[in-house]
């Protein structure tokens, strides 16, 4: 048999590692169908990466392996006084390592930013965006709102923690910048959970809750009964309400119940077919909430939504509750960076001035 000489050998095989290389380690042409979750992605993503701030001694590591409690807060230009003082609520109440995931408007981060880093909250473990607008660009509800002012893109952000901060696992806390926290965010972060449940709610029919409240709280004063849609379901008009500003994710089974995506299909539609939005209630955020998540959450302790202080400006709760309360809450119209509010004097000592002289809260006493 005659031998091969070395050169032909060594040429098959560089003919072999090329024809290796093109079969396994080239990419594939992508389909239409590869092309359009790329798109969607992108859309999901880009926007956010663009403007993203993280604390430079707090590298965003490996979430699944470190201990760290997750805390998710939302504000517009309009509410960043909130912002500020229900952060350092709970940097100051809280023993846990706390990541903050903060949510803007796009003329805000540079501020927030500032604020942050200029201020004793600088050691603070964050990570700052813009939220991606055009997510709810015409979805916002546009008739029958009492107050215009929860008719904006930040009121909504909260349906899209998991697009805008896709590397979080375990659970997430949400709160409304309109509360501080005068407990440990640790425990409600761990809070008892059914088996199955994605998210944690406060019931509004409380008794402390019907006391202060102006409406009654059940989903009839929420949402529009007459939907064909919503008669489908089958839904009890007369169900208790729940308080969405401030609730507990399980992160995973959000995601795998697709959360997000059925808020979004909830929010699109009521345009077009007057789900929410017309009824005492109002048509702000929370009734999408309670279309996907009824009778399908865990409940809240009490003590951590002692909410309803900015629905009237005079007091309904005594300083002893006040004081004993693990969260405070001041859904309603008179905030406490406000002119007119109840018990301030808990909020102003969380409160931490701007830096940037930007925002001055006006009292009786002279301006903070």
């Amino acid at each position: 048999m005659a031998r091969a000489h070395p050169t032909t050998l060594l040429a098959v095989l560089i003919i072999a590692a090329i024809i290796y290389a093109l079969v396994f380690y080239l990419p594939k042409p992508a389909s239409d169908t590869d092309e359009k979750e790329r798109d969607v992605d992108k859309s999901k993503t880009s926007h956010a990466q663009a403007v993203l701030h993280q604390h430079p001694k707090m590298p965003f590591g490996n979430l699944s392996t470190s201990p760290i409690i997750n805390v998710m807060l939302c504000s517009d230009s309009n509410t960043l006084p909130g912002l500020i003082a229900a952060i350092n609520s709970i940097r100051v109440n809280s023993k846990a390592h706390v990541r903050f995931y903060l949510v803007v408007d796009p003329d805000s981060v540079n501020h927030v930013k500032e604020w942050i880093e200029g201020s004793e909250l600088n050691s603070i473990d964050y990570m700052l965006t813009a939220f991606n607008e055009s997510w709810v660009k015409g979805k916002i509800p546009n008739q029958g709102a009492a107050r215009k002012d929860l008719l904006t893109p930040l009121n909504f952000a909260k349906y899209y923690f998991p697009w805008i901060f896709p590397k979080v696992t375990g659970r997430i806390v949400f709160i409304d910048s309109d509360a501080v926290v005068q407990g440990d965010v640790e425990e409600l972060s761990r809070i008892s959970m059914r088996t199955g449940d994605a998210a944690a709610f406060s019931d509004d029919c409380s008794t402390v809750s019907n006391r202060v409240g102006l409406h009654q709280h059940n989903y009839a004063s929420y949402i529009n009964f007459e939907s064909e849609k919503i008669k489908k379901l089958g839904f009890n008009p007369m169900k208790c309400s729940f308080n969405t500003g401030i609730f507990v994710a399980n992160i995973s089974l959000w995601k795998e119940r697709r959360i997000t995506e059925k808020l979004d299909y909830w929010l699109s539609i009521n345009n077009k077919e007057n789900i929410f939005g017309t009824q005492k209630g109002g048509g702000s955020s929370g009734p999408p909430m309670m279309i996907v998540f009824y009778e399908k959450y865990s409940q809240l302790p009490p003590e951590w939504n002692v909410r309803h202080l900015g629905v009237t400006s005079g007091t309904k709760y005594s300083d002893e509750f006040v004081h004993s309360a693990k969260l405070l809450h001041w859904n309603g119209r008179y905030k406490p960076w406000g002119r007119i509010s109840q018990h301030t004097m808990v909020w102003e000592k969380f409160y931490i001035h701007d830096p940037t002289g930007q925002y001055k809260i006006a009292r009786k006493y002279g301006n903070i």
